[in-house]
């Protein structure tokens, strides 16, 4: 039946609030609630089919309600138990305020809401990483490039993608927890501030090549320096240049390029090695050459010193016998002269014809014959033996001819014959 139907005595809640003169009555109001106990504590009417008997009196149950708030309380001190793992501090807070950093263990605090308690991993290592973002293990193999991160500006004037990574741990668990807001992205921006500032202040070839480990170096230097003036609490543990390399647009270029100065460098070091080569001969002939020239020099002022001495003797002997000193001067001239020849002109006196010998070709095959060994000489033809035979009757016959027609020439000239 609702509560506005006829008949329905107005049973609805507003009905009759403006007749009520007073306050509700207090028994009744205790009595609803010892009915309500009753029931959540399994308690009802009695089998007789009678009201129900009254379990709490007023004083019993302010008694049970303190029993019950004391449980509850017992409860929520008990809540205030915590266990902080291995490897873990806890930061604890009173009202947000910090009060203290716990190991690990079982501890106890205020249960909230007036104490509270964060957890701090500070023996795991966590990482970040600039210029790229990896599914497994930090690798920057296989991984999605951030150009925004990864492109950055050389000293001179060069784009380069570099990846980079980080490794760190929590050494403070207060200063991460109170003094950085968000202490990882806080991190992720200081490092790629500091990698930045150090690409910035070298040159392309520095970072690409011999210069990645101080690029590392300098990095990290940098990324601590900072963390430490923030009071971050975070311990920097390694940085791992995972790659630095020109930007994709650039690739074919750069190689083009890098492969001119692999050339350069190695037509630089040829040309080396054939300047060392070729210097030290150069100096050792030039000093070859002053060397000769010197003795050659020496040599020349010794043989002009000692002419000059012989000729200063000879004129001094010239002047004592003017005769004798000048025939002694034409034989020894004319003995030199020939002294150098092999042809010898035998002039026959009283008569026109003069014999000719030709004694080079007959010193010639006379000193073949002599070079011949043994063996060779002794088994050649009969024909050839009566050869060397006539060739060496011939050379005595020259050889006294000489021995005889020289003095016969000196004889002339000792007359007079051809001054």
């Amino acid at each position: 039946m609702s509560w506005n139907e006829p008949g329905g005595d107005k049973k609805d809640p507003w009905s009759g609030r403006g007749d009520q003169k007073g306050p509700p009555d207090l028994d009744e109001a205790i009595r609803t609630l010892q009915e309500k106990l009753s029931n959540i504590f399994g308690g009802g009417k009695s089998g007789g089919g009678g009201e129900s008997p009254q379990i709490f009196s007023s004083g019993n149950a302010m008694k049970n309600m303190g029993y019950i708030a004391g449980g509850l309380f017992a409860v929520w001190l008990l809540s205030g138990l915590y266990i902080i793992d291995e490897g873990f501090q806890g930061v604890e807070t009173r009202f947000g305020q910090y009060i203290g950093t716990t190991n690990s263990g079982l501890n106890w605090h205020i249960p909230v809401p007036i104490e509270t308690v964060e957890k701090i991993n500070v023996k795991e290592q966590q990482f970040i990483e600039i210029g790229y973002r990896s599914s497994a293990g930090g690798q920057a193999q296989g991984s999605v490039p951030v150009p925004k991160e990864a492109l950055m500006l050389t000293k001179d004037e060069n784009y380069i993608d570099v990846k980079l990574a980080v490794q760190y741990q929590v050494k403070d668990a207060k200063d991460y927890v109170f003094n950085l807001a968000d202490p990882k992205s806080t991190l992720v921006q200081v490092t790629e501030s500091a990698l930045r500032g150090v690409v910035g202040g070298s040159n392309m070839d520095f970072v690409l090549t011999e210069g990645r480990s101080e690029v590392v170096a300098q990095t990290k230097s940098e990324i601590q320096k900072t963390l430490d003036a923030y009071n971050s609490g975070i311990q920097i543990s390694s940085v791992n240049l995972q790659d630095a390399q020109p930007p994709e647009q650039v690739q074919n270029s750069f190689e083009d390029a890098i492969k001119a100065r692999e050339d350069q460098q190695r037509f630089i070091n040829e040309a080396e090695a054939y300047s060392n080569d070729v210097v030290p001969k150069a100096r050792g002939a030039a000093a070859r050459k002053i060397q000769e020239a010197q003795g050659y020099k020496e040599q020349v002022i010794a043989q002009a010193e000692g002419e000059t001495s012989r000729f200063t003797k000879l004129l001094n002997e010239y002047k004592k016998a003017p005769d004798v000193t000048r025939k002694r001067l034409y034989l020894e001239a004319m003995e030199s002269v020939l002294s150098e020849t092999s042809s010898v002109i035998v002039d026959v006196k009283g008569g026109n014809n003069m014999m000719y010998l030709p004694l080079d070709k007959m010193i010639k095959e006379h000193q073949a014959v002599v070079a011949q060994p043994e063996e060779n000489i002794s088994s050649q033809s009969s024909s050839s033996s009566s050869e060397r035979h006539s060739i060496k009757r011939s050379s005595v016959d020259v050889e006294q001819t000489q021995v005889i027609d020289r003095p016969s020439v000196r004889g002339r000239d000792r007359d007079g014959r051809g001054r």
